[in-house]
């Protein structure tokens, strides 16, 4: 395992619910690195085990293991983590996790080769539609880490290793390999970046976090396409509750309503009106 530029470089960015934590279920914990969520699943009242979904910006790993020795113990035991894809803010913290917990890493093999060192992301797309963020994001790192000891094949099942109840499916278009998760009980979909609450382009929105349905961040997505199959194919479960990678958890009929208004609209809504990856008119 070697460090890289996605995992090392701490980038200047930040929202008003850095560093704090909310329960979006019993079980499933939402805890904020800097501009993006990861998310904690596990019951603290009947086990110190559980699972991480995401690992946060660079560096955010010591930070992460803290937020999980408050909720789950002193002797909190870290089971496994699920990948909803490999970009620098949602691999950032994962060395210094997987430096104190040697558990095995799920992911989609489309994203293998951007976490086993062989395979760069495209360059972010500075130039695309949208506001400061978008606009800095030529800063954002997109060299492959080299995680390859613990990576592991999610199952073509649809079962998630320590996660009984839960299944993933493929929703590619900000990535190959991006994946979602969904849990029956609760209707509880954590959707990564296939879409977000928060207009994630625009500085000012993810300061405050102005909760609202969007399409995936703009500069990053690639194929929009296959991102929009993607929100469709989430539509079609009829979540309860959305828990992205950023923005607040959003739940009920205000999510629903943004989340079918998002399908119905969305080469308007989420396609920008240019970038290099925007190949399509409208």
């Amino acid at each position: 395992m070697e460090r890289s530029s996605s995992t090392d470089n701490v980038l200047p960015v930040t929202s008003l619910k850095d560093g704090s934590g909310r329960e979006v279920m019993r079980d499933v914990f939402c805890f904020t690195t800097q501009i993006v969520n990861v998310y904690f699943i596990g019951n603290p009242a009947f086990s110190n085990e559980w699972v991480l979904v995401d690992a946060g910006m660079p560096e955010s790993g010591s930070r992460i293991l803290k937020e999980a020795e408050d909720r789950f113990g002193p002797d909190h035991k870290l089971k496994a983590i699920v990948l909803t894809h490999g970009h620098f803010d949602h691999v950032g913290g994962i060395v210094q996790i997987l430096e104190k917990f040697q558990v095995p890493v799920y992911a989609h093999p489309l994203e293998f080769p951007y976490l086993q060192g062989k395979k760069d992301y495209p360059e972010p797309d500075s130039s695309v539609q949208g506001g400061l963020v978008a606009k800095m994001s030529a800063a954002f790192p997109k060299q492959a880490i080299n995680i390859s000891e613990h990576l592991r094949e999610l199952p073509t099942s649809g079962d998630i290793p320590e996660l009984p109840g839960w299944k993933w499916f493929h929703t590619p278009g900000h990535s190959e390999g991006h994946i979602s998760l969904f849990r029956l009980e609760g209707r509880i979909v954590i959707a990564g970046d296939a879409f977000v609450t928060v207009k994630q382009d625009s500085f000012y929105k993810v300061l405050v976090q102005k909760k609202e349905v969007c399409g995936p961040p703009v500069y990053l997505t690639t194929d929009w396409r296959a991102a929009w199959d993607s929100v469709i194919k989430i539509a079609n479960l009829r979540p309860s509750i959305a828990a992205t990678g950023h923005g607040k958890p959003m739940r009920g009929p205000k999510m629903a309503a943004g989340l079918v208004r998002l399908v119905n609209h969305f080469p308007y809504l989420a396609v920008p009106d240019y970038g290099k990856f925007v190949d399509n008119p409208k």
